[in-house]
């Protein structure tokens, strides 16, 4: 996987866990999805009751995983994480499920990926804070029903349209995240090198967020590969020129677009005439798998209006040709 892909990666976790913020004042960005939770929080709270469960969807590293995390500690109860993948069998939601205490938090990662059989046992658990357990076989099976401590279930996923609408109905609290500002992100960066003893310029700071594709974690990994080459190669400080420099050297251009990000759009047009390709097809002529393609390069892509979705498959546009340093020929566009 790349390392400017939005999806954790396995030294992400440290720093992330450094980074976190810890109350809803420090969280910079995402403001309407921030204040609604601080309200809803604050009720259950001061009514000492168990949050409504809460389903936060949007793009990989926007904040799902830290906004579950305060809305735990704002809240005063134990989080207890796990993904949707892992959950393989009922038995090992039940575990789980049957270990939190009153108001406890479960976080699960990926929701959009429990096995169909899991799912359904998360049902009653969200409904009615139960599980109807079946014991024996045959003739004799029997179910029996255990009462659960009344939680709050906090799921995330990045792609809300493979949910079921069994399980998205059970959530009482539906937040979307979008993608940072760049002066949201210079911001988180500033903030960053402060916690990590980085020092960077406001302008060291800019060039980062610019080229960080909106995604608070692509900033922060930027950040710590950007401060390598000013303590190697420079005096420490990351100032805007020794940024830029570093930025180019790892093949981030000034849009944040890289070598996948190229070759993706290179593709389309010299293989395919510029589109519409089916994302299978363009997964086989890359050598790339199809989930990265979609989770990774095409989110951004279509934000800055490079490339656009259609009925038939993906087609770059005018600026992506453009910015390609292409022709706009009639022909790709049909006209």
């Amino acid at each position: 996987m790349s390392w400017h892909s939005p999806l954790p990666l396995p030294e992400d976790r440290e720093l992330e866990a450094t980074l976190r913020p810890r109350r809803f004042e420090e969280f910079v960005g995402q403001r309407g999805v921030v204040e609604n939770l601080q309200v809803y929080v604050v009720a259950a709270r001061k009514q000492q009751r168990a949050l409504d469960h809460v389903l936060l969807s949007g793009p990989p590293g926007l904040g799902k995983t830290t906004l579950a995390h305060l809305i735990a500690h704002e809240l005063g109860v134990n989080l207890v994480s796990t993904s949707g993948p892992v959950l393989e069998r009922p038995a090992d939601l039940a575990g789980i499920l049957t270990r939190l205490q009153p108001r406890d938090v479960l976080f699960i990662d990926e929701i959009h990926r429990l096995p169909r059989t899991v799912e359904e046992y998360l049902y009653s658990a969200m409904e009615d804070f139960a599980l109807d357990v079946m014991l024996d076989r045959g003739p004799h099976a029997k179910t029996i029903r255990l009462q659960l401590s009344p939680f709050t279930l906090i799921g995330a996923t990045t792609r809300p349209g493979m949910l079921t609408g069994a399980l998205r109905s059970r959530f009482g609290i539906l937040e979307h995240l979008e993608y940072y500002a760049d002066e949201e992100i210079r911001e988180i960066v500033m903030r960053s090198a402060r916690i990590l003893g980085v020092k960077i310029t406001p302008e060291g700071a800019g060039e980062i967020a610019r080229r960080s594709r909106g995604t608070p974690r692509i900033a922060n990994r930027l950040l710590r590969r950007t401060h390598d080459f000013a303590f190697v190669e420079g005096d420490g400080v990351i100032t805007g020129e020794l940024a830029r420099y570093a930025l180019d050297r790892m093949g981030v251009d000034p849009r944040g677009l890289d070598a996948l990000d190229h070759r993706f759009l290179r593709t389309l047009v010299e293989q395919f005439g510029g589109g519409p390709a089916g994302i299978r097809a363009l997964s086989a002529t890359l050598g790339e798998d199809p989930q990265t393609l979609e989770e990774v390069v095409e989110p951004f892509l279509l934000r800055i209006g490079f490339l656009v979705r259609t009925p038939r498959g993906r087609r770059i546009t005018r600026q992506g040709l453009q910015y390609l340093g292409l022709s706009t020929t009639p022909d790709l566009f049909g006209g």
